[in-house]
């Protein structure tokens, strides 16, 4: 079970050694704003991926007149300890040094819900397709050579594309569309096993509790037209040889799964009508059915929350607390504190920020 037993932050944006020894289920964070709340939820992000979800400079993580960051944390049974600066990124477990991210996001599987990630429930198709492949990849780890082999194809063809040399398309072609199939199929897979999560009894009571008791669905887009059957992989080899010319003149390639996406609906009415609640209550439902799948083979994601009271008045935020403790998962969330939050004091640890300085309540 991924839990985090101990976390040291010895240096991270505004937070300098700080040490916390969290609760095995929720832990809350209040403060006032720019005290560093996302910036933990971003320095426990950073210790499961070893890169951060708001920006790809490493500097804007170094904390002022330092040299680097670090971070190291007692997960389950193993030491976790990441080192970066400019001209160095050391990552060990258990002082093994590791090359590879996939191990730390093995080790340390993390959800995180956060408005500066956005919500999958009127999101871009960039972090729909980011949550979809982020369980496929927990339930199916293979498939992440698939997802890498995809990726390097697709590069290889849009080279040739820009380059305007067309020899070479016919063997992309036909690696793309065997490699597209195997990746419509796991996501296809997922989706299906993931609605049945959405019906668990805790989660469709969660959905009358925020009176969305309305029709709910969603609809995975594969990234082919509509009379492409993303599953044949012969009919896809052959959208890619008739349209050739057509990728041609843009120099690149416009479908395929690179970009997918999922529609989600509402009462016969698509994620653009609905409020920012319903996107965040919506997308919080979502990913605890993700979690759900994962804890039933096994798999204990810690998961993220922050900001949790926003676009929330103080019923809903609570009963997104019952939400998360009905998951049996470790939770780290954080709120500005306005708003009074009933928690279970034996399952929930509190701490309020000021500055960048951590203090257990």
């Amino acid at each position: 079970m991924a839990t985090i037993k101990k976390i040291h932050i010895l240096q991270f944006r505004n937070i300098k050694d700080q040490y916390i020894k969290p609760n095995k289920d929720i832990n809350i964070f209040v403060g006032g704003n720019a005290h560093g709340k996302t910036n933990l939820i971003e320095a426990i992000y950073f210790l499961g991926h070893n890169r951060s979800f708001k920006t790809k400079n490493l500097k804007d993580l170094i904390p002022f007149n330092k040299k680097n960051i670090k971070i190291s944390a007692e997960v389950g049974n193993s030491q976790v300890i990441l080192e970066r600066s400019k001209n160095n990124n050391n990552a060990t477990v258990n002082k093994q040094k590791i090359n590879n991210n996939s191990t730390l996001t093995h080790l340390l599987p993390i959800q995180i819900i956060s408005p500066d990630k956005g919500f999958i429930v009127g999101g871009a198709p960039k972090l729909k397709r980011s949550y979809l492949d982020w369980g496929v990849f927990h339930m199916e780890p293979t498939m992440l050579q698939t997802y890498k082999s995809f990726s390097r194809a697709l590069k290889n063809t849009n080279s040739l594309f820009s380059g305007g040399d067309n020899r070479q398309l016919d063997y992309w072609f036909f690696e793309l569309a065997t490699l597209s199939v195997e990746i419509s199929l796991a996501r296809t897979n997922y989706i299906e096993r993931l609605s049945k999560k959405i019906e668990r009894p805790f989660l469709f009571k969660t959905n009358k509790s925020f009176n969305l008791n309305k029709p709910l669905s969603f609809l995975f887009n594969s990234g082919w037209t509509k009379d492409v059957n993303s599953l044949d992989q012969e009919m896809v080899y052959g959208f890619l040889k008739k349209n050739t010319n057509s990728f041609a003149k843009v120099k690149h390639l416009n479908y395929g799964p690179h970009k997918a996406t999922i529609d989600f609906i509402l009462d016969n009415q698509t994620e653009s009508y609905f409020s920012r609640g319903e996107q965040k209550i919506l997308s919080i439902m979502f990913w605890a059915a993700q979690v759900l799948m994962l804890t039933d083979a096994g798999v204990f994601p810690v998961v993220l929350i922050d900001d949790v009271s926003s676009e929330l008045d103080k019923q809903k935020t609570n009963l997104v607390l019952d939400c998360l403790l009905g998951l049996g998962v470790q939770v780290f969330l954080t709120d500005i504190g306005k708003k009074t939050l009933i928690v279970d004091k034996k399952k929930t640890n509190s701490y309020k920020i000021n500055g960048g300085v951590i203090k257990e309540l």
